[in-house]
């Protein structure tokens, strides 16, 4: 038997499930543009490609679209201030990129320059699925951080991920 449920229900459980906090850059004719997301995921490693949800209706899946690249930006816990800057409404771009250093690796699209990593991806395919498109990503270029930490959204809030203590033996 086929149960509904309930879209806030649903919001409710994906709100338990823990996640990296990344921003997503994209640069080209559709102009620069970036937004906060926490709905990527590695698909396979040869070739290397990862998958990336965006809202159909933000105002960043049109450039994404038109660019054809992304790159997307694995955030610390020293960036939540840039997260919150990337997602919320009403902020310009010229803004939200002014708020970091940002370099190029091969697409064009921004890498955070003190990024925990950055994949740099062309966009191989786009599909869509009820309110989102889920691009399909291989990965050109990856630049790794100096400082293997994390940034996690669990429960509607910001968590970190600290590296283990190097010589702490626990018993």
């Amino acid at each position: 038997m086929m149960t509904t449920v309930e879209r806030s229900e649903f919001r409710e459980a994906m709100s338990r499930l823990g996640a990296a906090v990344n921003i997503i850059t994209t640069d080209g004719a559709a102009g620069l543009h970036g937004l906060t997301a926490s709905a990527v995921c590695s698909v396979t490693d040869d070739p290397p490609t990862l998958l990336v949800c965006v809202n159909r209706a933000s105002n960043v899946h049109a450039a994404l679209s038109a660019n054809g690249v992304l790159c997307v930006n694995v955030l610390a816990s020293r960036h939540q201030s840039l997260s919150n800057l990337f997602g919320k409404g009403g902020i310009s771009v010229e803004d939200r990129f002014a708020g970091a250093e940002w370099r190029v690796l091969n697409t064009g699209a921004p890498a955070l320059a003190d990024a925990v990593v950055s994949l740099d991806c062309s966009i191989a395919q786009i599909t869509e699925v009820g309110t989102h498109s889920v691009f399909f990503c291989r990965v050109q270029a990856i630049a790794l951080g100096a400082h293997p930490e994390g940034l996690i959204y669990f429960n509607r809030a910001y968590h970190d991920l600290a590296p283990p203590a190097l010589g702490v033996c626990h018993s």
